[in-house]
């Protein structure tokens, strides 16, 4: 595997331009999620940076552009008030040591090359788990846009502050947020492609602050240190360190998730193809890298990677100018950003709240499903109001008990057992129908087709009810394509049930892979070699022919018998 990502110069012009409009994009939105994070505007700069650097050097997705997210920052938050909470003296060291185990998380996770199964999951989930979070990145912006901190305790103490945030309102303050909220929401779409809605508003409501508000008390970011940041040494807490891992592997995955899902959005933009294992590696490195040095975890950014690649990106190079750009302002240009208005950057993290619900699912949810809904509503209440974990937790854990019983229903028609030729929808030849109805029964075929996995254990149980009354069972499984463990297993019980009762079982196949999976069972050690048959008509002319010869040997018996 390549080390480093696409880096060349093929394409420096359209690199250059494409990381010059990203680091603009990045900078009113890195301070406005570390400010929103808790963890401080010089946060989300040092994540900006450390996390596009990194993942833009060793990633694999050539376009992709890695920042703090608004979904990544909500957990960071929740992750730093709950540490913040139980230690108050180390909890934000112990914060950024999570982004750090989540960078390694994920590091593994590509090395163990999980990068195609990481989006595997359930549209109703992420949809819920996204709008849940978007909408509590909206909450969490009501003090600041009332001019006053953010009360501690989540989105339920800020509802329960509600009346109070509502009567110490800081006119000022409100209005600059509106006005931010309406240049991002009216700005033209014509003027959007050559300035940013948040760069604009970010300096617009300064210069109105700073011209006409300049006498009035109004919370503003303050000094950003200047030059590199500290190093941050991972801390432990052996009372936390179980919450730390969770905490840990739900930013991770979610990370993984967010930067797949735009690394796909970019392919379909230039028409290549991303390596999913080597982009989380980048990702880990980067989180790895912003966590030691005090920075917001990040992922890919959608707005960043689509502006930089419409503005002529077309390899990492852009990731690196735009990480360049960046650090300039820390280390000669953070002065500049000490003057913007708090409750400015409370309006852009507002409407990156609003752009992160999934409006256009939400919508049309109850009409495509109505249990699909009710998982996406549900995943969105517990988001909201119980715990980030839990809502992801339960919403997978139903919607694939959903999935699995939807699986045997369809499947139930995948498994067809027929003892009637002429009451099946089974495909028989003339032949196969005669040999049926002259066994009046006492041949079973139990026929299976597809890919045979978990859900259609269900169905093959329930199929072994007809085996009461017959002599010979016959398991068709040539047009199976892959046999699960579980399918095995209920194929088995209904194999041993007709053995141990004294009855003959054919099998008919052309798969090596069920034969071998019944092997590793030891079913086939009870079936005869000769009941193993490459055909079904073949097979059930030799039950006809054995059930002749068996009347044939009565039959002498019996005059034997007779005669003496």
């Amino acid at each position: 595997m390549q080390v480093l990502n696409e880096i060349n110069l093929r394409h420096k012009r359209g690199d250059i331009f494409g990381g010059v409009t990203a680091a603009v994009i990045a900078l009113p939105m890195a301070l406005a999620f570390g400010v929103a994070s808790g963890a401080g505007a010089e946060s989300g700069l040092y994540g900006a940076i450390l996390v596009g650097l990194f993942a833009a050097l060793f990633g694999g997705s050539p376009t992709l552009i890695s920042e703090p997210t608004g979904p990544m920052t909500v957990v960071f938050t929740a992750v730093i008030a709950k540490l913040i909470a139980s230690d108050p003296v180390n909890g934000m060291a112990m914060a950024f040591t999570v982004v750090i185990m989540a960078g390694l998380f994920q590091i593994l996770f590509g090395v163990m090359k999980l990068g195609k199964y990481v989006t595997l999951m359930p549209y109703t989930v992420v949809s819920g788990f996204m709008s849940g979070i978007g909408i509590i990145l909206i909450i969490l912006q009501i003090g600041p846009l009332l001019g006053q901190p953010s009360p501690s305790g989540g989105v339920i103490a800020v509802i329960e502050n509600l009346p109070t945030l509502l009567s110490g309102i800081q006119a000022n303050e409100t209005i600059l947020a509106i006005l931010t909220l309406a240049i991002l929401f009216l700005i033209p779409k014509s003027l959007k492609q050559y300035l940013p809605p948040p760069l604009v508003a970010l300096v617009v409501c300064t210069l109105i602050s700073v011209v006409f508000l300049s006498s009035t008390d109004i919370r503003r970011i303050g000094e950003i240190p200047t030059g590199l940041p500290d190093l941050q040494l991972p801390v432990f807490s052996p009372e936390q360190w179980q919450v730390m891992l969770i905490d840990a592997i739900v930013l991770g995955m979610l990370g993984c998730i967010d930067a797949l899902l735009t690394s796909v959005i970019a392919d379909s933009i230039t028409r290549k193809r991303h390596n999913s294992d080597k982009e989380l590696v980048g990702q880990g490195i980067g989180n790895i890298m912003s966590g030691l040095f005090g920075g917001l975890p990040g992922a890919g950014a959608t707005m960043g990677t689509v502006v930089s690649i419409q503005a002529g990106a077309r390899t990492a190079l852009s990731g690196l100018i735009r990480a360049g750009i960046l650090l300039i302002v820390i280390l000669w240009a953070a002065d500049l950003t000490s003057v913007i208005p708090l409750a400015v950057l409370a309006g852009i993290a507002l409407k990156v709240g609003i752009d992160i619900i999934d409006w256009s699912f939400l919508k049309r949810a109850h009409l495509i499903s109505g249990k699909g809904a009710l998982i996406t509503y549900g995943v969105i209440l517990l988001t909201v109001f119980v715990d980030l974990i839990a809502a992801v937790g339960i919403g997978l854990f139903v919607a694939n008990v959903m999935t699995i019983t939807k699986l045997s229903e369809l499947q139930e028609n995948d498994v067809k057992a027929v003892t009637d030729p002429d009451n099946t929808d089974l495909d028989l030849s003339s032949r196969e129908k005669e040999i049926l109805r002259d066994a009046k029964g006492k041949i079973l075929l139990l026929y299976l087709r597809g890919t045979m996995i978990f859900g259609s254990s269900r169905a093959i149980t329930r199929k072994n009810s007809q085996i009461g009354g017959c002599h010979t069972l016959v398991v068709d499984i040539t047009d199976v394509k892959h046999l699960g463990v579980s399918a095995a297993l209920a194929l088995e019980e209904s194999i041993l049930e007709m053995i141990n009762a004294g009855r003959s079982v054919y099998i008919v196949t052309t798969k090596e892979q069920a034969l071998e999976r019944l092997g590793k069972l030891d079913v086939l050690k009870y079936i005869p070699e000769e009941n193993i048959i490459m055909g079904r008509q073949a097979a059930l002319e030799r039950i006809s022919t054995k059930q002749l010869e068996r009347l044939h040997t009565n039959y002498d018996e019996n005059v034997s018998v007779a005669s003496v």
